[in-house]
C-alpha cells in the first residue's frame, strides 16, 4: 500500500496515477473531501490529523512507501511555512511509529537550514529531520514543475498573451531548470522501490536564464514581447497590483530573492527527460489562455 500526500492536487496526482497504473493500492492524506478525487474511489482519502499524532500514525499503518508532497508556497492568513514544517515533522514521526518502510520526500534545490529565506530554511530543516529519523528515505529536489496544472509557466504565458511588455527582475540572468511533473512522479516511484538513502536534484534537461525562459515561452505561443528590466521592489509592487486584480498571490518577495540568488539552479546532471520546449510546443494553443490561481487551487 502506497500513501501519497495531496494525491488530489498537483504533483501528488501524477504520482498516484502512475501507482494506480502499476496496480498498486493507493491512499492519500489530504484536507480535500473524497468527492474531489480525480480517481473516484480508487484512492481512499484520509484526513491529515496533525492534531492527533496517534490517529495520524494509525492512518499510515500498513504503508510500504510514503510519498510526501505536502508544503505551502508562501505565508498566508490560512497557512504558514512554520506550520507546514511542524506538520511535516509530525508526519515523519508518525511514519516512524507506523513502521513505514520508505519515505520519498519532495524538497527544493539548495535548501539550507540557515537560509534567510523561510521557504529554503524550512525545507533544509525537514531534510535534516528526515535524515535523523531512522527512516529509509529518498529526497527529491526539484526547481520549478511544469505540466497541464502548472502555475508559474502557465502564468508567464498568460501575462505574455495580455500585456504589451514583460518585466524581469534585474537583468534576468539568473538560471532556472524546470522539470516536467510526470518526470518527477516517475523518479519518485523509482526511488520508492529502492532501498538506499539518497538525495537527487530533480531538474529538467534544459537550463534557461529567466530572461531566456520568457523569450522562449513568448516565441512558442506566438506572443513575443519587449522585455524590460525592473528593480525587484518595483516588480514586486506590480505583481501585488496584478494579484489584487486576479485574487491571488502572483509572486512573493522571497520567491524573487530566491530566483535572483540562483537557488533554482544546480550544476547536477538532469534527472528528467522531458524538455519544456517540446512540451510547451505541444500545448502552445492552451498555455496561458487562463490564469492559474494558487489560492483557488487550495
Amino acid at each position: 500500500m502506497h500513501m501519497v500526500t495531496g494525491a488530489f492536487g498537483y504533483s501528488g496526482r501524477y504520482i498516484a496515477r502512475r501507482l494506480l497504473d502499476m496496480g498498486m493500492e493507493v491512499r492519500t492524506l489530504t484536507s480535500a473531501a473524497q468527492s474531489r478525487s480525480p480517481f473516484g474511489h480508487l484512492v481512499k482519502a484520509l484526513p491529515w490529523s496533525f492534531d492527533d499524532p496517534a490517529r495520524l500514525a494509525e492512518s499510515l499503518r500498513g504503508t510500504d512507501v510514503l510519498y510526501n508532497t505536502y508544503w505551502v508556497r508562501f505565508n498566508h492568513a490560512r497557512f504558514k511555512h512554520a506550520e507546514a514544517v511542524e506538520n511535516t515533522l509530525k508526519l515523519f514521526d508518525a511514519a516512524q511509529k507506523a513502521g513505514v518502510r520508505r519515505v520519498v520526500h519532495v524538497s527544493i534545490t539548495n535548501p539550507d537550514e540557515h537560509s534567510t529565506l523561510e521557504y529554503f530554511r524550512g525545507k533544509g530543516r525537514l531534510e535534516q529531520a528526515l535524515r535523523q529519523s531512522g527512516l529509509s528515505y529518498a529526497i527529491l529536489r526539484p526547481t520549478v514543475l511544469f505540466g497541464k496544472e502548472d502555475i508559474l509557466i502557465n502564468n508567464i504565458a498568460w501575462m505574455l498573451r495580455r500585456f504589451p511588455i514583460f518585466g524581469v527582475f534585474g537583468d534576468g540572468s539568473y538560471r532556472i531548470q524546470p522539470i516536467y511533473v510526470d518526470d518527477l512522479a516517475s523518479i519518485a516511484i523509482r526511488e520508492g522501490e529502492a532501498r538506499n538513502n539518497c538525495v537527487i536534484d530533480a531538474i529538467g534537461p534544459e537550463t534557461f536564464t529567466y530572461r531566456e525562459l520568457i523569450e522562449t515561452i513568448g516565441r512558442i505561443i506566438g506572443y513575443r514581447r519587449p522585455i524590460i528590466r525592473v528593480s525587484p521592489g518595483i516588480g514586486y509592487m506590480i505583481a501585488r497590483f496584478l494579484g489584487a486584480l486576479v485574487g491571488d498571490v502572483v509572486i512573493t518577495r522571497e520567491e524573487i530573492q530566491g530566483l535572483m540568488d540562483g537557488l533554482l539552479y544546480t550544476d547536477s546532471p538532469p534527472a528528467g527527460e522531458t524538455k519544456l520546449t517540446d512540451w510547451a510546443g505541444k500545448h502552445a494553443s492552451d498555455l496561458g489562455v487562463r490564469y492559474a490561481s494558487e489560492l483557488a487551487r487550495r
